[in-house]
């Protein structure tokens, strides 16, 4: 029998709703891949809601966590790292601490960093800190790095002006360490109103893909921290970078379908999760080149 896959996803948790692990765990176990889940927060609800109550772990605490499962002798069987929205640099570099551990024990483990910056205009957004934190360190240590558009501009320090510009910044954080780096969300002048854009970089070529925007009266939160896990996901499983690419796109555009249908303001994972298996839709991801 092949052996399941064990992933250490580092994000924040919300009691209710959707967002970090509580948007990516159930569907990375949903795939096939066992999640051992470390809550950087415990929030009530997501941030956009503009009121919540909980707690942020101590940075100290995910090391020692981690050295928990070391002393029980089964770091060695994890596969991967998956670290998400940060509070402080302290906690991103506890968080590298966590994945150097690790890596001395399996040296094949990855690590996936989404570089979550937040949204100042919904309600969230991170410390100056934050952001260099992740350039100038965290992309230097991950196997993959997954920024959305705006977290892409904020690498660079400027708006991109065109599909191929964003391509040309993806290449500029690549070339900073990651193997590979997926832009879940482009926008740039000029773009298609009705269709939603991701991008993946690697070495070896550069890949579009494109799959229809859906609406909604508020977007769903935890859309980004749902496909990185599943790429991740995908990728343990055995996938290619770009058939991961492929199925990530296809599975979580069946979950906005779903949450689309129920009118809900919270991603429909439980309903959706079949689909999320199984997508019934597929969208080629295209090879492009400046």
């Amino acid at each position: 029998m092949k052996r399941t896959p064990h992933l250490l996803a580092i994000q924040s948790h919300v009691v209710f709703g959707h967002a970090g692990n509580s948007a990516a765990v159930f569907p990375i176990q949903r795939v096939g891949v066992n999640v051992w889940p470390l809550n950087t927060v415990q929030f009530s609800n997501h941030t956009q809601y503009g009121q919540w109550a909980g707690e942020v772990l101590a940075p100290h605490q995910i090391p020692e966590l981690v050295e928990g499962i070391a002393a029980i002798g089964e770091l060695g069987n994890c596969d991967a790292v998956l670290s998400g929205y940060l509070g402080s640099a302290a906690q991103g570099r506890a968080i590298l601490a966590g994945v150097e551990r690790i890596k001395s024990i399996n040296p094949k483990a990855l690590y996936l960093c989404d570089p979550v910056m937040g949204h100042p205009e919904k309600g969230c957004s991170v410390p100056a800190e934050v952001s260099d934190f992740l350039l100038e360190e965290a992309a230097a240590i991950a196997d993959f790095m997954c920024p959305n558009q705006l977290e892409l501009n904020s690498f660079s320090g400027r708006k991109a002006q065109s599909l191929f510009d964003c391509l040309a910044m993806a290449r500029a954080l690549l070339a900073r360490g990651p193997k590979a780096v997926l832009v879940k969300h482009l926008d740039y002048p000029g773009k298609l109103e009705d269709g939603f854009e991701m991008l993946l970089v690697t070495a070896e070529g550069s890949w579009h893909l494109r799959r229809p925007l859906l609406a909604f009266p508020r977007q769903p939160v935890g859309v980004g921290d749902l496909t990185s896990g599943l790429f991740l996901a995908r990728v343990l499983l055995g996938d290619s970078l770009v058939s991961a690419f492929e199925f990530t796109a296809a599975a979580v555009h069946e979950v906005l379908l779903e949450t689309q249908a129920c009118a809900s303001y919270e991603l429909e994972l439980v309903r959706a999760q079949d689909r999320i298996a199984h997508p019934r839709v597929r969208f080629e991801a295209v090879a492009i080149s400046l």
